[in-house]
This record gives structure tokens, sequence and C-alpha cells, in this order.
């Protein structure tokens, strides 16, 4: 038995938690909020933060939308849920700092039904949170991974290994050849267990990204840098807007379904740039970043 209003209740819980914990730690910035609604049915709350001491610019989405037919999005998979009425609700966020020595991150849970009259409904829970950085650090690498085996143990020990391995593989820019960051944990489709099991660990992910997040962010916010970071930074982020345009699903499931496009699109940063042919100076940091940090590896090995 699938009990949707609970999900709704936490998941604006979870947007009012980590929006509390994000204006705690930059300090000057608060969230502006931004209620909205959707004309072919639902609506949300978007709540944005820019120009505070630490972030450039953030936004932590709520939506519930719902309607009558499935965008092409969501039933090029799933040919079968062609024709049924659906309901997508979920918490997005991603935060682009001002220091290029602070990662990007980003966080995503969602649930999915699609009804049909006389047939049972069909529902699911997606998610997980990756990070960007620019410069790499080991041991951020291992704490955030840390994090995201911890917020696997609902599910048992195999989770970690699955959902960071299609994590990897999901955040991976085909035509840079390139990953987007190191990764995380991504995980879709998630129905087998049953709904009690699915939404524990749908939770377990979205209570453990400010835990995987806030302590990175503290270490590296007073690095100092110059405009040679700072350049790097917003070379890197041109690759995170690829990304978004070119392959990702929530993304192009809120173009599609009508969604409001100032929340779809507020994950985009607000500086940014592209340079022909670009290639960092061998040796340096910036060419470490793509040689060592962005490979597929296991940082806690």
């Amino acid at each position: 038995m699938i009990d949707i209003n609970a999900v709704k209740s936490y998941l604006i819980e979870l947007q009012d938690t980590i929006c509390d914990g994000l204006s705690q730690v930059d300090g000057k910035a608060d969230f502006i909020t931004d209620e909205w609604q959707r004309e072919q049915g639902g609506g949300g709350r978007t709540r944005v933060m820019a120009d505070g001491t630490i972030f450039e610019k953030g936004g932590v989405n709520f939506s519930h939308v719902f309607g009558t037919q499935l965008p092409v999005s969501a039933t090029a998979a799933r040919p079968q849920l062609a024709g049924r009425s659906f309901q997508a609700m979920g918490v997005s966020l991603v935060m682009h700092p001002y220091n290029p020595y602070v990662p990007t991150s980003h966080m995503n849970v969602r649930f999915f039904v699609a009804e049909k009259e006389g047939e049972a409904p069909v529902w699911w829970f997606g998610g997980g949170f990756d990070l960007t950085p620019y410069y790499g650090f080991e041991e951020d690498c291992i704490h955030w991974h840390q994090i995201s085996r911890l917020a696997c143990s609902p599910l048992g020990e195999a989770a970690y290994s699955k959902y960071k391995q299609w994590c990897d593989e999901y955040f991976y820019i085909k035509h840079r050849q390139e990953a987007r960051g190191i990764g995380g944990l991504f995980f879709d489709d998630l129905s087998e267990p049953g709904f009690e099991k699915s939404f524990e660990f749908t939770r377990s992910v979205g209570d453990h990204y400010l835990k995987a997040y806030l302590p990175i962010v503290l270490k590296r916010q007073s690095t100092a840098y110059g405009e040679r970071e700072k350049a790097f930074q917003k070379m890197r982020r041109g690759r995170y807007v690829e990304f978004n345009l070119v392959y990702d699903r929530g993304t192009l499931f809120g173009l599609q379904t009508g969604g409001r496009t100032e929340s779809i699109l507020m994950s985009l940063p607000a500086d940014v740039s592209w340079h022909y042919n670009w290639q960092p100076e061998p040796g340096s940091e910036e060419a470490k970043l793509t040689e060592y940090y962005l490979q597929h590896r296991d940082w806690l090995s």
C-alpha cells in the first residue's frame, strides 16, 4: 500500500531542513521562496539563494505535478505506461559556490506513480547525490563516499556499490568522454523492496546530503584562490551545463511536461565560460582533475 501523502510531507520537510542548513553555513544569504502553480496540474515551491558569502547561486526545488498523459521521456523506456495518468513529486537541488576549491553539489529524491483505472498503480522512487569538484582532494572524495555508503544502509551492503556504479555511468558526458564529477549515488525505478523499505532508503539518501556536503564546504571555503582558479571553475561549469541540457532526465522530463522553466533551469550556474579546444597545462592541478579525480575509482578501497 503506497502512501503518497507521507512522501509529500517528507519532501516538503526535507526542502526546509536543507535550506536551513545551507543558510546557516553561508551566514549571509537566505533562500527566497517562490510558490508556483502548473496549468496542467500541480505546482511547487522553489527556494533560491544568490550572492551569499559562500554560495554564488543555489536552488532547492520541491515540485508535485500530475497529468493525464506521460511525456516521451517517461515512456521511451516503459512503453507499457503509455496512456496512464501520473503524479511526480520530488526535491532537487544544486549549489554553486564562489570558491573554486569548494565543489558544486547536486541532490535529488523523487517519487513517481502512473495509474490506470482497473489496474494496480505502477510506482517507483529515484534520486541520489553527486559531487563536482574543480580542484580535487582525496580526503574530500573519501568522506563523500563514506557518507554515500552510510546512506545505503537500509538496503544492505550491496546497495552502495550498485548505486555508486550507476552514478558513475549516469553522470558521464559522452561527447566529452569524461565524468561530470566524482560521483556518489544514483538510483531509479526502485520498487522491488516494497513501498516501506524503498521509502526508507529514499529518506536516508535525502537525510545524508548535508552530512556529506557541509563538512567539505566548511573545510575549503576559506582556501585562497586567484584569477586562474576562477577561470578554470567557469570553464568546468560549462561541462555541467552541457550535461544538464543534453542528458539529464529530470531536465528533459520537466520541459516535456510543461514544467516551470525557471525552476527546471535553476541548476545552471550564474557565471560560466567556454573556450575553444582548451587544454590544461601538463602536470598542473587542472590536469589532475580529469586525469585522476574524474576517473571512475573505488574511493573506499
